[in-house]
C-alpha cells in the first residue's frame, strides 16, 4: 500500500482518464487514506453550490501513485473575490469585475461555476444559477476566509471526517 506521503491531499480533483467505472473529466473527492486504501468519491447532491460526496467509492488500483498522479488538483469550492477582471468565456456572455463577491462550484465534469451571491432584506442569498467560465479563469479568483459552521465544512471527507 503507498504511503500518503507519496500521494495527493485529500480534496476535490478532476479525472483526466478513466479510474475503474469513473470516467475521465468527472469531479470526484480524493480520499489518500483508510480501509482498504486510498480511493475516489463522486458527487451524489450538491447543497448551497457545494457538491456532496457519496460515502462509499471507488478505490484505486494498486500501485495507486500513478493512477493518482492523473488527478487534477481543483481549487477549493467556496467564496472568493475576483482579483483580476475577466470574462466567463470567448462569447463575453457575462464579466466578473474586480472585487466581486462569487461563489466557485463545480458542476458532475468538473467545470467551475461561478455563483454571485446577492445582498437581500434578510441577508446575503445564494443564487441556485450560475455561470459556467473557462477552467483558467480560477486563477484570476482569490479566496475569501468565511466563518462557517463545522457541519458545514467544505473540507468534510465523504465519511465525515474534517480535515
Amino acid at each position: 500500500m503507498a504511503s500518503t506521503e507519496a500521494l495527493p491531499p485529500c480534496g476535490i480533483y478532476r479525472t483526466t482518464v478513466p479510474v475503474g467505472s469513473i470516467e475521465a473529466n468527472r469531479l470526484v473527492f480524493f480520499h489518500n487514506h483508510g480501509e482498504p486504501g486510498p480511493g475516489l468519491y463522486l458527487p451524489t447532491a450538491w447543497d448551497a453550490n457545494r457538491a456532496r460526496f457519496a460515502s462509499k467509492g471507488e478505490t484505486l488500483p494498486e500501485p495507486v501513485e500513478p493512477t493518482a498522479a492523473t488527478l487534477e488538483p481543483l481549487a477549493r469550492e467556496g467564496f472568493y473575490r475576483v482579483v483580476t477582471p475577466f470574462f466567463c468565456c470567448e462569447k463575453h456572455c457575462r464579466e466578473f469585475e474586480t472585487d466581486l463577491l462569487v461563489q466557485l462550484g463545480y458542476n458532475g465534469a468538473a467545470e467551475p461555476i461561478l455563483f454571485v451571491p446577492e445582498l437581500e432584506r434578510l441577508g446575503v442569498g445564494l443564487p441556485t444559477v450560475g455561470t459556467a467560465i473557462d477552467r483558467e479563469k480560477v486563477r484570476d479568483l482569490a479566496p475569501l476566509k468565511v466563518a462557517q459552521r463545522s457541519a458545514l465544512d467544505a473540507t468534510a471527507e465523504p465519511d465525515g471526517v474534517l480535515h
